[in-house]
């Protein structure tokens, strides 16, 4: 597994950390509690925090007492929500969270949210079709199994995200 150490904003005085990547969410998988998230789920939400300038926190196991680093990029892309940030070194139980991650003892990714629309379903569960996004916390049982850190470097990681927003351009310029 290779790890990329990101660069910190011109306009940020945080320290360097190190970097982590993933799907916190993936469309169309039901998750352990029998819910399964649809695209879209997040773009409402996503547009609400960039308008008011805030941002997506980054938690050890949704414990909102323990944020551990900066999540720089949430975006909703073609197969869920992918997120991008860094651990801060600065904090004790980053350094902790890193060490598991290099050991591959912690790969889970989950999202605390408040469901904004639902719909049951016949067979159990819920289709999430809007979802405000408070949180993705480093976990390690998520409720969706293929929630985890990316094994890919992070020039890997960015190339796959690359490729899956041409695809969706090309997707978008097709349907016009």
């Amino acid at each position: 597994m290779e790890y990329k150490f990101c660069k910190p904003d011109a306009g940020l005085v945080l320290s360097e950390g190190h970097c982590i990547s993933g799907y916190a969410s993936v469309f169309g998988l039901r998750d352990t509690g029998g819910d399964t998230v649809q695209p879209g789920a997040y773009g409402a939400s996503l547009q609400r925090l960039a308008a008011r300038g805030d941002k997506v926190r980054m938690l050890w196991q949704h414990d909102p007492a323990q944020p551990i680093g900066i999540w720089e990029e949430v975006v909703e892309d073609a197969r869920g929500l992918f997120v991008k940030g860094r651990l801060l070194p600065d904090v004790a139980r980053a350094r902790e969270a890193l060490a598991l991650v290099q050991a591959g003892a912690l790969d889970g990714l989950s999202i605390g949210y408040r469901t904004v629309r639902a719909q049951a379903l016949a067979t159990g569960g819920r289709s999430l079709i809007e979802l405000e996004l408070w949180e993705v916390s480093l976990v390690t049982f998520p409720m969706q199994t293929q929630a985890r850190i990316s094994a890919k470097s992070g020039l890997m990681a960015d190339l796959a995200m690359a490729t899956a927003r041409l695809r969706e351009a090309r997707a978008a310029v097709a349907r016009l």
